[in-house]
This record gives C-alpha cells, sequence and structure tokens, in this order.
C-alpha cells in the first residue's frame, strides 16, 4: 500500500480519543487521502488494515476566542493581515488550530484598522472571526482597558460590526450593560453578533435586561466585574446563575483554582463553561511589550502593567488544558469540551473546528501522555 501524499489509508490508534464531544478509548481514527474519514471500535477494523499505534490522545485543536497577541504581536499594535498571521501561527504551535483574535478598547481608528486587517485574514491561519472587547465597557472595571478610550457604543461600531456581518465574518463583543443603551444588544443580535457581558460594574437587576435582549456569554468570569456579596449577586452571581456561557482565564493568577471548581459545580446548564488563554505577545514572544504606551513585563508568570495590576496572561490553551485536569481535578472529558466543543457551540462553529469527521489532519492533536505538548496528525504520517 502507497502511504504517499493523496493516496493513504491508514488506521490510527491512540490511547484515548476526543471526538468533539465524548472521551473514547480502544477507538481508531481511519485516515484517507489526508482527512478523517470515520471512527472505529479497535475490535471492528476491516481485515488487512494498516494499524499505526499512537501514544497520547487524538483530539480536534483547541479553539480560543480570547488571543489579544503571540509572537511578539499585539492585535491592537499591528493590526494587518501579518500580524495576525503571527498571532495565529505562533498559537497553532500550541495546539490552538482555531482562534479569534481580540482587540480591546483603543482609539476609534485601531478598531477600524483592526476590522480591516481582520476582512484580509478571516478564514486564514486558523482565524475564524474577531472579538471585540471594549470599548463600550465600564471604566471601574476597565483591568488594563485605557480609560480614556472606554465611550458607550456608538454608529461607528455598529457600521464596523455590519461590514463584518455582511461578510458572514464571526464577531464576538464584549460590552458592560452600562456602555449600551436599551434595544443594542438585541440590534447587534438580530445581525448574528455573539454578545458577551464583561469588564461591568452592574448588579443583577441591570445585568438580567442584557440576557433577555440576547447575550449569551460573560467575558472571563470574576475578572473585570462587579462581585458576588450577601445581598447583591453582581455580574459574577449573575453569570453562575444563568445559562449563558462563561469564559475562564485558569492561569491560577487570575483566579483562585477553589473558585473556578466552586463555579463549574455551581453551573445550572452543562457544558456552559469555555476555557480561553486572553493571551498577550508573550506567549512564543519576548519577556515585554508595549501597551497604550507603557511596558507591561512578565514577572512570576505574571503580565504586570504600570500599575502593578495583571495585563492578560500568558498562557496557553495546551497548558490550561493541562492545569484544569491535574491540578483542578476536573474530568479531561469536560475540560476538552470547554476547550473545543462549548466555544464553537457558542460561536455556531461546531461542524467547522470541533468534530473529527472530515477534518483535515493538520487540525488533529495528538497530545503526549504527560498533556505538556502536542504533535499534529499529519506529523504522524
Amino acid at each position: 500500500m502507497s502511504t504517499a501524499p493523496g493516496n493513504q489509508d491508514i488506521w490510527l490508534s491512540p490511547d484515548q480519543l476526543f471526538d468533539g464531544q465524548n472521551l473514547l478509548t480502544n477507538t481508531a481514527v481511519h485516515v484517507v487521502n489526508g482527512e478523517c474519514a470515520g471512527l472505529s471500535s479497535t475490535g471492528d477494523l476491516p481485515a488487512g488494515a494498516t494499524v499505526k499505534k499512537l501514544s497520547g490522545l487524538i483530539t480536534p485543536g483547541f479553539f480560543d476566542i480570547q488571543v489579544n497577541g503571540g509572537g511578539g504581536v499585539l492585535y491592537n499594535t499591528t493590526p494587518t493581515p501579518e500580524g495576525l498571521a503571527t498571532i495565529a501561527n505562533t498559537h497553532r504551535q500550541f495546539g490552538t488550530t482555531a482562534l479569534l483574535p481580540t482587540v480591546i478598547t483603543d482609539a476609534p481608528q485601531v478598531l477600524e484598522d483592526a476590522v480591516e486587517a481582520m476582512k484580509d485574514a478571516y478564514g486564514t491561519h486558523g482565524i475564524n472571526g474577531i472579538h471585540i472587547e471594549g470599548p463600550h465597557i465600564s471604566v471601574e472595571r476597565k483591568g488594563t482597558h485605557e480609560a480614556s478610550w472606554v465611550r458607550p457604543f456608538d454608529t461607528r461600531t455598529l457600521k464596523l460590526v455590519r461590514e463584518l456581518r455582511d461578510r458572514n465574518i464571526p464577531v464576538l463583543i464584549t460590552v458592560a450593560p452600562e456602555g449600551v443603551a436599551k434595544g443594542d444588544i438585541a440590534t447587534l443580535v438580530e445581525m448574528g453578533v455573539v454578545v458577551s457581558i464583561g469588564h461591568t460594574n452592574a448588579g443583577a437587576a441591570e445585568i438580567k435586561p442584557a440576557l433577555e435582549e440576547g447575550a449569551t456569554l460573560f467575558t472571563h468570569l470574576f475578572n473585570g466585574m462587579s462581585q458576588m456579596v450577601n445581598r447583591e449577586p453582581g455580574a459574577v452571581g449573575t453569570a453562575i446563575n444563568s445559562t449563558a456561557y462563561c469564559s475562564l482565564i485558569v492561569d491560577g493568577h487570575h483566579v483562585a483554582d477553589d473558585m473556578l471548581r466552586l463555579a463549574i459545580r455551581a453551573r445550572p446548564v452543562k457544558d456552559r463553561m469555555i476555557i480561553i488563554s486572553d493571551a498577550m505577545p508573550t506567549v512564543g514572544g519576548p519577556d515585554r511589550f508595549d501597551l497604550y504606551g507603557h511596558q507591561v513585563y512578565l514577572k512570576d508568570g505574571q503580565l504586570i502593567n504600570k500599575a502593578g495590576s495583571l495585563a492578560g496572561a500568558h498562557i496557553t490553551m495546551l497548558e490550561s488544558v493541562a492545569r484544569m485536569i491535574n491540578q483542578l481535578e476536573i474530568p479531561a472529558q469536560d475540560v476538552l469540551r470547554m476547550a473545543i466543543s462549548n466555544p464553537a457551540a457558542l460561536m455556531g462553529l461546531t461542524q467547522s473546528v470541533a468534530t473529527l469527521q472530515s477534518a483535515d489532519l493538520s487540525d488533529l492533536l495528538l497530545i503526549a501522555p504527560s498533556g505538556n505538548s502536542v504533535s499534529f496528525l499529519s506529523q504522524m504520517l
């Protein structure tokens, strides 16, 4: 049998396999001409099949819906197709095969440039849309976002979002309820935009109408939002009690592991948690970068800004998944859903980024038994 590209017929048999929903054992992947053609129990393989055993876990690549930068590049400061390619290719080395590059609060021109770059870069290098985080947020809960650029939702942003949606480019936008007028979220949702609540100081009474208008995500739960106290659930409690998705930074610095465990256990609906990296240019790049004209530097695994506060994260999706499984002891199947199928479901991209069937081998991972390194199935042949 020839194994030359374009004429392959082989079964890959790993220790474990995640098919996008379930973690399976004793299951092999049928590879034909560089694509996954199906799955089978290892006990039911065709007579005479060529089988290659692999040590580790086969899975679709990770889908990261919040990536600010990588490889020394920040989307805000290099809003070009070339910059986006660098970011995406950097994270691909660590198993992220689909992502939403994220532009944060900045001058209006920066957002316009970021949108123009996305028009050209969408569909390349695993770029599956854009995450616009701010500028329509709360100054009180701005985090590392620059207060001088925070502003209410306006027709300028609406026009840019409409241009993206007219091209069927997926858009995720994080807003604070106090940063939008009544009906703004509903308008965005009608356009097919996924709206997230984040960087907000609002309480439950102000957040619930935003959910009723169609917001379906809370951005980095616990961080950049009003906290839960005995007589006011705040954004944190409202998020946990809701059926919306919640994204999580799980680097051990942004949120205590015990709080992550608590929130995961408390959700009323399963599979509504999403792991994000919130990665900055230091991932795969130098240990410091410029943000708003000031240096952010890496110290003890944390990114510190001029105020001494956290400014994004220095972690990959692979490291996040390993932490959740090994240190928080969350079941591997649930963690993989948080890193792949849950974000895909949120964005309506399940069939394109969270399935093995018909997937290209260059987008399928083999995670080593240690959980600390990845290869691509295209490298296995």
